[in-house]
């Protein structure tokens, strides 16, 4: 017991932090900064009366950790750890931490963007400085769903781990304002005089003197806070873009998207989308992409669109982080409605290009943004038949088209992947094209395609997959797209890394690596092996996976891949290949090596060897093992 009193009081600050890093981002700060304490406090009770093995602290941290998780799994609704534990309480006055600098106000919104468990990633990984496989460990003990994606997705955020160290993350360290300064200006001096009464725990109370009004806290039952979810919930104060305001910007994104729809000025229905939004009832059906969180508008959001289509009514608004999309039942009566929110932080000219606005019967209907001129579709598996025009309507909604595999069996490709190919007006750049897959997320999949290294020529990057080599290539990695179905996936990007002579004058193969990357960050890469003969439409060979890394990406540009391969006359042989800095390949438990990209020798069948290649630099390289 002495122990573990010991080390909450030793590490109170560290255990408050973590605590206020963890705590849902849409708390106030005054409430935030209180939870975080009464939290730490009450810790201490729970670790008296455990059995655990580790240490005090180490039970300490995760009981915080715990209690400040399940804060953020009440539905949105954070009830404060002061009404369960009677303590803290502060009467009069809202406290904050000390304002930050930009880079610190940049971390913050960032973190807001994430949910719960990551956030406490973050801190782990900062203020503890762990590892990530402790940080997994400690969130795993603590309850956390799902810590393995929790740590990426803190290390995805591209920031300074020191900046957790500052006074805006220290809720030890605060500044103290009061409720109402114009009912208390008579109070004034007794207010500041009794101040000391007001410290928490560990708490150390700095005065603000800098005078005028208070600043914003968002502080449950606070007039500002009031006043700030009025205006993010009324429809009134919705942002919406000039109609041509795609035409003079140099920022295609989401941003420059007007208002569209023939009920955009449907007050009633603005107000009931928000409302929802805000605080589904639990009819209603919320789906979101791996990583989004589902919390409610803080500020006015943008709205994109608000119209009938088919038989459902649906609302569409931008957060500047997310897309949320509203469905109901077109009579507005019956039916249940449906929410369903997806990260597009960062989206462009592109990936900004459409976003699904209904599907019915294994049919998809775009909205297109405003600086689209013209749509087609054109199915992936046939690669040679051109595309069909597709009708985009003057609000911007597109004639249904197919969802890839519709109608085939659970598993199956089936007999055709149908793309949404559109054109760009040439107010923002000529002859321009780009693919589109419905991957059952809001926001359509880009397409991409690299092709082969040319010696003597740089390494080339991404381009539109609507060229004739892109297509022939694409046809081959098409029916793999499905297994990324309902991953927030932003774009993937077929890269032919190498095209090889095969032996027995049997012709060229292509080495494809597919790179999938999301908009939360993490991705995936799949390689394979197309043989020369293999039909239009049909998948390659297998040759390596790997999730969650780098591979195939800007990051990790280099790649090798082995198969064995029988020859038309029968003969196997055992091939590998690499990308372009590869400079030699090797196998062992079957000795073979070859200078250069590529490595093909005969094998009897069922060889299993282990690949290896060296690069220019003399590094190792091996083929992707799939973890």
């Amino acid at each position: 017991m002495a122990e573990a009193e010991a080390a909450l009081i030793e590490h109170y600050p560290r255990l408050v932090r973590l605590a206020y890093l963890a705590l849902p981002a849409t708390t106030g700060r005054h409430r935030r900064v209180l939870i975080a304490h009464g939290v730490a406090q009450r810790s201490l009770r729970v670790v008296l009366t455990s059995q655990g093995g580790e240490g005090p602290y180490a039970q300490l941290r995760r009981e915080v950790l715990r209690q400040a998780l399940a804060q953020g799994r009440q539905s949105g609704r954070v009830r404060s750890a002061l009404t369960v534990a009677g303590l803290p309480q502060v009467v009069g006055v809202r406290l904050h931490p000390q304002a930050g600098g930009s880079a610190e106000l940049a971390l913050d919104r960032a973190l807001a963007t994430l949910p719960g468990a990551a956030r406490a990633a973050y801190a782990l990984l900062g203020v503890e400085g762990l590892d990530e496989r402790a940080a997994r460990d400690v969130l795993a003990a603590a309850g956390a769903t799902d810590p393995r994606g929790a740590v990426r997705a803190a290390v995805d955020i591209e920031s300074d781990h020191h900046l957790l160290a500052a006074g805006e993350f220290d809720p030890c360290t605060v500044h103290v304002r009061p409720t109402d300064l114009l009912r208390r200006r008579q109070r004034a001096k007794a207010g500041l005089a009794g101040l000391a009464a007001v410290a928490v725990g560990a708490v150390l109370l700095v005065v603000s003197t800098s005078g005028g009004s208070p600043e914003p806290y968002g502080a449950a039952g606070s007039p500002d806070a009031a006043a700030a979810v009025a205006k993010a919930l009324d429809p009134d104060a919705l942002v919406q873009a000039r109609p041509q305001a795609w035409t003079t910007t140099a920022r295609l994104d989401f941003t420059a998207w007007p208002a569209r729809g023939n009920r955009a000025t449907d007050r009633t229905l603005l107000t009931r989308a928000l409302a929802v939004w805000a605080n589904p009832a639990a009819s209603v059906q919320v789906n979101a992409t791996p990583g989004t969180p589902r919390t409610a508008p803080v500020q006015p959001p943008q709205l994109l669109y608000a119209g009938d289509v088919d038989s459902a009514t649906v609302v569409i608004f931008y957060d500047g982080l997310r897309l949320v999309r509203y469905a109901q039942a077109r009579s507005g009566g019956g039916g249940v409605a449906a929410l369903d929110f997806a990260q597009v932080a960062d989206a462009d000219l592109t990936t900004a290009a459409a976003v699904v606005i209904d599907r019915v019967d294994g049919n998809t209907r775009f909205l297109t943004a405003p600086w689209i001129a013209g749509a087609e579709t054109r199915d992936l598996l046939r690669p040679e038949q051109p595309g069909a025009a597709l009708r985009v309507a003057a609000d911007g909604t597109t004639d249904p088209v197919r969802m890839p595999g519709a109608g085939s069996t659970a598993g199956t490709c089936g007999t055709d992947w149908p793309v949404l190919q559109l054109r760009t007006s040439t107010r923002i750049v000529e002859k321009h094209s780009l693919l589109l897959t419905d991957l059952g997320d809001i926001s359509p999949v880009h397409l991409t395609f690299t092709p082969p290294p040319v010696a003597g020529v740089d390494a080339r990057a991404p381009r539109e997959a609507t060229g004739a080599q892109a297509l022939v290539s694409w046809a081959h990695s098409a029916c793999r797209l499905g297994e990324l179905r309902g991953q927030g996936v932003r774009s993937v990007n077929d890269w032919e890394f190498a095209h090889t002579v095969l032996p027995e004058s049997a012709g060229s193969a292509a080495w494809t690596c597919d790179r999938a990357d999301t908009w939360r960050g993490p991705g995936r890469a799949t390689v394979q092996f197309v043989p020369p003969g293999v039909a239009a439409g049909a998948p390659g060979t297998p040759a390596g996976q790997q999730v969650d890394g780098s591979a195939c990406s800007r990051f990790g540009q280099q790649v090798m891949a082995g198969v064995m391969w029988q020859s038309p006359v029968g003969n196997w042989y055992l091939l590998a290949a690499g990308s372009r800095d590869v400079v030699s390949i090797s196998a062992s438990g079957f000795t073979a090596g070859a200078s250069g990209r590529f490595l093909a020798v005969p094998a009897p069948r069922g060889t299993r060897a282990t690949l290896s290649a060296r690069l220019r630099s003399g590094a190792t390289l091996h083929p992707l093992s799939g973890d």
